[in-house]
C-alpha cells in the first residue's frame, strides 16, 4: 500500500531533509516514527529536498508499507513519536503510480526577510535579515524578469546536480508587511539554492546597489559568480506543493509559523 503524507517542520531543528549518517535529517526522524507504526523499515520520498535551516509548511512525501493501519495511525500515531519540531498534518492512500516528487506540478516557496536596522531577537531562526532600507516595489518589478521559462544557471548552486538548469517560474511577488518583506515564488520545480539566490540578488536591487535591469543581465549571462551571495536559509519556507486533483490529496493551506512572524513584526 502506498501512502502520501503532508508534513510541516522547523528547519532549525534539522540538518536538512535528506537522511544523514548522524541521523539529523527530517527524513531520519520521519522514517523512524513511521517504522514504529509499520513495524518494519520505511523509506520516504519527498516532493522537494530542503536544505539545513529551511522550513516546510506543507511538505509532501510518499512511502510504501505492508502493514494495514487506520489513517489516524499515520498522523496522531506518528506524531507521538516525532520530535516537537515536526508534525504530520494528514495521511492519504494513493495509487502506486503516485510519486511525491514526479507527480507534483508546482512548488511554492516564501522567503521572509526582516528589514530593519536591528537584527532579530525574536524569530531569529525563522526570518532572514537585511539592515538597510529596501524598496519592495522595485524588487517586485525587477523580479518579473524571471517569470516564465528560463535557464537559471545564474541562480543555481555550484554543486547543483539537476540535469537541466531550465525552470518555469509561474509567479513571483514581493510584498511588505510592516518590517517584514515577503518574497513569494511559484515554479514547476527549483534548482538548488535557486530561491535564496534570487532573493539575495533582488535585495541588491532593492537597496540601490544594482539597477533593475541588472537582474535581466545576469540571468542572460548564465554565470553564478555575477549574482549576489546566497542569502541565509532561515527565512525560507516550502509553502505548498501542487498536484492534479485526480490524486485527491487534501488541500490544507499552511497557517502556522509565518502567521506568528507577521503578527510579531507588525
Amino acid at each position: 500500500m502506498r501512502l502520501a503524507l503532508g508534513l510541516e517542520y522547523d528547519g532549525a531543528a534539522f540538518c536538512g531533509w535528506q537522511t544523514q549518517p548522524s541521523r539529523c535529517g527530517v527524513q531520519d526522524a520521519l522514517e523512524s516514527a513511521l517504522g514504529e507504526i509499520a513495524t518494519h523499515d520505511v523509506t520516504t520520498v519527498c516532493a522537494g529536498r530542503t536544505d539545513a535551516g529551511v522550513h516546510a509548511c506543507s511538505q509532501v512525501v510518499h512511502f510504501d508499507v505492508d502493514a494495514s493501519r487506520p489513517l489516524s495511525a499515520w498522523t496522531r500515531g506518528v506524531n507521538a513519536s516525532l520530535s516537537g519540531s515536526a508534525s504530520v498534518l494528514w495521511a492519504h492512500k494513493v495509487d502506486s503510480e503516485f510519486h511525491a516528487r514526479f507527480s507534483a506540478t508546482a512548488r511554492r516557496y516564501k522567503y521572509y526577510l526582516l528589514n530593519r536596522p536591528q537584527r532579530p531577537g525574536l524569530f531569529g531562526n525563522h526570518v532572514g535579515w537585511f539592515h538597510a532600507p529596501l524598496d519592495e516595489d522595485l524588487m517586485g518589478a525587477a523580479g518579473q524578469t524571471l517569470v516564465g521559462e528560463h535557464d537559471f544557471t545564474t541562480f543555481r548552486a555550484a554543486e547543483c546536480q539537476a540535469k537541466s538548469p531550465v525552470r518555469m517560474i509561474r509567479e513571483l511577488s514581493v510584498k511588505r508587511h510592516g518590517a517584514l518583506v515577503c518574497f513569494d515564488v511559484t515554479a514547476n520545480a527549483f534548482l538548488q539554492h535557486m530561491v535564496r539566490n534570487i532573493v539575495g540578488s533582488l535585495i541588491y536591487v532593492g537597496c540601490g546597489r544594482q539597477p533593475s535591469n541588472w537582474i535581466r543581465e545576469i540571468l542572460e549571462a548564465r554565470e553564478r559568480r555575477l549574482a549576489a551571495p546566497t542569502i541565509a536559509a532561515n527565512g525560507l519556507y516550502l509553502w505548498s506543493v501542487e498536484y492534479a486533483q485526480d490524486w485527491g490529496l487534501p488541500n490544507t493551506p499552511p497557517n502556522s509559523v509565518p502567521d506568528a512572524v507577521l503578527a510579531a513584526s507588525g
